[in-house]
């Protein structure tokens, strides 16, 4: 794989149809896209699906990528719609079944497949509020800056600092709490 062209390159190539390039684009991506879907939903099979997901769209998707950011940037906000979309689902679905019987789908759905260390820190992320905190905090373990968060969000960096001091307040609480 030639790490000389850029994702950006690669991206526009494979929007104008160059297979080559898509292949070498998702071969970069995969594991990124995987990853932070892993961080937003907590499971592995949750996660692979958004993945393998966000992938298969990615041909048409990418005709909508300017180049005005990153694409990493561009690619942590299509998978944390795609997530924002997958929860919703889950939960029109979680009340459609709600008294039908379904009651051991849906808490096999909302089991853990973490290992006990993850859990309190899952069970932390789960419960900041409002969710932007706890997609803010996400964003900002994969690295991105403040400026880079803010753009994927749609808000000012001013708002991305002020929820990563709120989010740090809340978790340093619930970990007081847990001791």
């Amino acid at each position: 794989m030639d790490m000389s062209v850029s994702d950006e390159s690669l991206a526009r190539a494979a929007a104008e149809g160059d297979r080559d390039a898509f292949g070498q684009l998702i071969e970069r991506v995969y594991d990124r896209v995987f990853a932070f879907a892993f961080r937003i939903t907590g499971r592995r099979d949750e996660a692979e699906d958004l993945a393998q997901d966000i992938c298969a769209a990615l041909p048409v998707k990418l005709r909508s990528f300017q180049g005005k950011s990153r694409l990493s940037t561009w690619l942590y906000t299509l998978t944390l719609n795609a997530a924002r979309d997958r929860f919703r689902r889950q939960k029109t679905y979680a009340k459609a079944t709600n008294g039908w019987g379904d009651w051991e789908i849906s808490r096999q759905a909302e089991m853990s497949e973490e290992a006990e260390r993850l859990a309190w820190l899952r069970l932390a992320m789960d419960t900041l509020t409002p969710p932007e905190l706890r997609e803010t905090v996400l964003l900002m373990l994969e690295g991105l800056t403040h400026a880079e968060i803010a753009g994927v969000m749609g808000v000012s960096e001013g708002t991305i600092s002020w929820r990563i001091s709120e989010a740090k307040t809340k978790l340093k609480a619930m970990k007081g709490d847990a001791v």
